[in-house]
């Protein structure tokens, strides 16, 4: 596993983002752990998240994008930090754009804030996680909407590695619906293979209770692929 990957999965645990106990997901299913990227608040913190998005980003799609995409509202702090640590880390300036949840008919109006899309402009699309893929149900169109448009890929902190509508993920089920590849920083499996039975700042995360928690919970809603 990369250095960065094992850095972001412990940093998730510090901030208190990534929990293992009893949890009921909007989907209605009791899951075992859940993430919160609203815990990250202060400013080291989400300048370390930018980086870690920077990496992967970079690893997985490499320098050829022009704009970064966070839906609102978690995707905006998300794309704003990451597009700082790329410009630090590589050397590029990269635009940030986000969408507004209601239009705007004054000032500075429309759907969009931060960089206008413009024909030509190749796009990543960056969100915390995903399970159901509604939220690129929604994103998707906008994006399109601004005109000749590639969308080079999506990137999110964390792959369930569940089922999504069918019996792939959410991710796997977002490839094949819109066409461009679909990434995570981290994947659940990696997350267990680095915490099940070792400690972080003294405290084991995974012991044999929530492994086999987890187990059983990926028994039943464990993706194909």
């Amino acid at each position: 596993m990369e250095q960065y990957k094992e850095e972001f999965i412990k940093f998730m645990v510090d901030c208190n983002v990534l929990k293992f106990g009893e949890f009921t997901l909007k989907s209605g299913r009791k899951s075992p752990f859940f993430m919160n990227a609203g815990l990250y608040v202060t400013g080291s913190q989400l300048e370390k998240l930018g980086e870690y998005y920077a990496k992967s980003i970079h690893e997985n799609f490499g320098d050829d994008f022009d704009v970064l995409f966070g839906p609102a509202y978690k995707g905006i702090p998300l794309s704003v930090a990451t597009v700082i640590a790329y410009n630090r880390l590589y050397g590029k300036e990269i635009r940030y754009c986000s969408n507004r949840k209601e239009a705007k008919d004054h000032g500075d109006a429309g759907i969009l804030l931060g960089s206008p899309i413009k024909d030509g402009d190749k796009v990543v699309i960056i969100e915390d996680v995903t399970t159901s893929g509604k939220s690129i149900e929604e994103t998707f169109p906008i994006i399109k909407a601004q005109g000749d448009v590639e969308i080079k890929g999506l990137m999110v902190s964390l792959n369930r590695m569940e089922k999504g509508k069918g019996e792939k993920s959410a991710l796997s089920e977002i490839e094949e619906k819109y066409g461009f590849p679909a990434r995570a920083i981290v994947t659940m499996e990696e997350v267990c293979d680095l915490l099940y039975n070792k400690e972080i700042d003294g405290k084991v995360v995974i012991n044999d209770d929530i492994k086999k928690a987890l187990d059983e919970y990926y028994n039943v809603y464990g993706a194909l692929a």
